[in-house]
């Protein structure tokens, strides 16, 4: 999809037709300008030819709930993105922010192909217009969106945030502000800001460790942002949003799933305005995912401390569209490559 040439073709039209495309693009979710009937048939064929509304990507369907699809960008450079369908109705779309990661935290897939550039606040925006048009099928709708994909929000903030203000606009999908979500690895000045936003957007935090030394060495952008200074911004954030915040904990085998590990998390977090939330983690060659029982009394540890807990269930293993796994086998490994 290419909108870019779209002012100058609309530059010598009345005011009112950009709100029409506008509308027919983000609202109606035309896949085709003929579709359009609202506008002039040579307008239509115009637009066609110069602003084409095709979006490439290949989707995996997982039968558990979940869809990922496989971008390719205009620089032939690919992406994923992930539909997660809940029993309860809800259709949350989990989209990227960047083209792979810098971060190389351990577990995660996408640091593994390392970070090619970040993706315009267009290209974000396509993602949840795929999954849009995608469901319009189905005569369904898109509830929530999160920043969970590929890459670092907050390493990405101006296009992410205008991706959101886009999105939430009446003009386009009116999405309501607390229906996103944004996920950090704990870049404080990325928390700070989006404090300042003016903007009910929910803020995740990936802690998956409540000790500095394991966190460092799982996620190595602890040792820049460690969790003192994580957690001071995390503090300033809930008092200038009175908004909770959701700390991210991802059960890994034997690393950081120890009755230790629940009960020094506990006291980290007690007497934070949010919730937990434990990640079953889906297998890669490197780590296995805690087995049941032991998340059951993490959890319980948790709860007997006071502090709330949600688990969230495994959806799309076999497509490897799990938190961290979003790295098309094979189809990714030349991200970096234009196939220009």
């Amino acid at each position: 999809m290419d909108l870019s040439r779209l002012s100058t073709v609309l530059k010598d039209g009345p005011k009112y037709r950009y709100k029409q495309v506008q509308k027919a693009v983000y609202q109606d979710l035309i896949e085709d300008w003929q579709e359009a009937t609202s506008l002039p048939a040579e307008l239509r064929n115009t637009l066609a030819e110069d602003c084409p509304l095709e979006i490439r990507a290949e989707i995996f369907i997982s039968p558990k709930g979940a869809s990922k699809t496989l971008f390719t960008l205009s620089d032939g450079l690919k992406i994923e993105a992930v539909l997660i369908e809940h029993k309860d109705g809800r259709r949350t779309v989990c989209v990227s922010s960047q083209v792979g990661c810098p971060l190389g935290c351990l577990f995660c897939a996408t640091g593994r192909i390392g970070f090619k550039r970040n993706l315009s606040r267009e290209e974000i925006v396509e993602q949840v217009l795929f999954f849009a048009r995608y469901l319009k099928r189905r005569d369904a709708q898109i509830s929530n969106v999160v920043f969970m994909g590929m890459g670092e929000p907050f390493l990405n903030y101006d296009n992410v945030i205008g991706a959101i203000r886009f999105l939430n606009s009446s003009e386009t999908m009116n999405l309501g502000a607390r229906r996103f979500s944004i996920s950090t690895a704990g870049i404080t000045h990325g928390i700070h800001k989006l404090a300042k936003e003016n903007l009910e957007v929910n803020l995740a935090l990936s802690l998956h460790s409540a000790d500095n030394a394991l966190r460092s060495r799982i996620m190595p952008i602890n040792k820049k942002y460690p969790l003192d200074k994580v957690l001071a911004a995390v503090r300033d954030y809930i008092s200038l949003t009175r908004r909770r915040v959701m700390f991210e904990y991802v059960m890994i085998k034997d690393l950081n799933d120890s009755i230790e590990d629940a009960r020094r998390l506990a006291a980290l977090l007690k007497g934070y305005l949010g919730f937990i939330n434990l990640i079953a983690y889906n297998e890669t060659d490197m780590f296995k995912p805690s087995p049941a029982d032991r998340i059951k009394k993490f959890k319980e540890i948790l709860e007997g401390s006071r502090l709330t807990v949600i688990e969230r269930h495994r959806f799309g293993e076999n497509i490897d569209a799990a938190c961290g796994q979003l790295a098309a086998k094979g189809k990714l490994k030349n991200a970096g490559q234009s196939r220009r």
